[in-house]
């Protein structure tokens, strides 16, 4: 090869046109968009319903363009009536097709509980496996902004408690798109809990992330940053918070945490929280939702069940939201809600940092 061809080659623009191949950036929200667009288009039977998904191209702009690009028959606007068009939903999954079911907030579905729980769960397992229910229940969950108690609350425990339902807690755009993707294509029923806050939020995605066939493990944590010297374990908004908390306690006190973005609640993969334990030797959950009976409270019982707890050089410590309805006033909302600093003096009096 000439030595131009060389040059040209492995020139600045040539270099930096690879890179931006390699890790592009995108939004949630555009992930989501990307994976409701690909299942669609790859699939016959899957079709989104509620409220203002169509014509208004979602409250949260999820579903920006689908009903001009699929129509009616594909992205169906539904009346406000979330125990209405949540059973529509499920009776379309018993019948075969693949329903993506957005609740605007899922402090709203709970109008629809019942056709989550007592038809969708169910189901599957009373039918001895003859009728799967593959519909996908998705919208945003936790804390919002400014909203108060009726519009902040974090369900990830509740449905993670009951069985029947797979439960998926994307936190970058890699998450978004990969898990959602897997959600469409299970035949079990799937809670996909998303996060107001984050849809905005862009992330760096790799070329395998944009192509139409990438599509992530369900039941499969992600270990976000690698550590020796204790584990932060978070999932949704507050793995944002286990990395920030990660970055501070690395510049100030010289530790390494390492932190684990879940991803799923059910199935748990507790075998990675497990042999981080065991490397780190200490842990510190964090989460948006209420203490009492929380994923914290769960993964803390698993632990102390398993023989990972013999590797345990502290207790396990918890950093969850406080546990009473999000206030509205904004300085009580902010007392309500967890923080960096929260996981950093959690994780300081687990490794006995003054």
């Amino acid at each position: 090869m000439a030595l131009k061809q060389v040059a040209k080659l492995f020139s600045p623009a040539k270099v930096a046109a690879q890179s931006n191949r390699l890790a592009s950036s995108m939004t949630v929200r555009d992930a989501l968009n990307q994976a409701l667009a690909e299942e669609i288009a790859r699939d016959d039977k899957v079709f989104i319903m509620g409220e203002e998904v169509a014509q208004y191209d979602g409250a949260y702009k999820v579903s920006k363009g689908l009903w001009k690009k699929y129509g009616d028959q594909r992205v169906v606007d539904t009346p406000i009536t979330e125990m209405g068009f949540a059973g529509i939903a499920v009776g379309a999954a018993f019948a075969g097709l693949r329903p993506v079911c957005e609740f605007m907030t899922f402090n709203f579905s709970m109008q629809a509980i019942d056709h989550i729980i007592n038809s969708a769960a169910k189901t599957y397992y009373m039918s001895a496996g003859r009728v799967p229910v593959p519909i996908v229940f998705r919208g945003p969950n936790g804390a919002a902004a400014g909203v108060a108690a009726q519009h902040s609350q974090d369900f990830s425990a509740w449905f993670a408690h009951c069985p029947g339902l797979k439960v998926l807690t994307p936190y970058s755009a890699e998450d978004a798109k990969g898990l959602l993707k897997a959600a469409i294509r299970d035949d079990n029923p799937v809670v996909f809990l998303e996060n107001e806050i984050l849809y905005g939020q862009s992330f760096p995605v790799s070329e395998e992330v944009l192509r139409d066939d990438f599509v992530l493990p369900i039941g499969k944590a992600k270990i976000e940053r690698s550590g020796d010297h204790i584990t932060l374990v978070g999932y949704s908004k507050s793995v944002e918070l286990c990395l920030h908390a990660a970055d501070e306690l690395k510049a100030n006190y010289g530790v390494d945490a390492e932190v684990i973005n879940l991803r799923s609640l059910r199935p748990l993969d507790f075998d990675t929280i497990r042999a981080s334990v065991m490397k780190t030797h200490r842990l510190v959950t964090v989460e948006q939702g209420w203490p009492f009976a929380g994923i914290g409270a769960e993964i803390g019982a698993q632990l102390m069940e398993a023989d990972a707890f013999d590797y345990l050089d502290a207790p396990v410590l918890r950093v969850t939201g406080v546990d009473v309805p999000m206030p509205f006033t904004q300085t009580l909302e902010a007392a309500a809600l967890p923080t960096a600093a929260h996981v950093v003096k959690m994780a300081k009096r687990s490794l006995n940092i003054q």
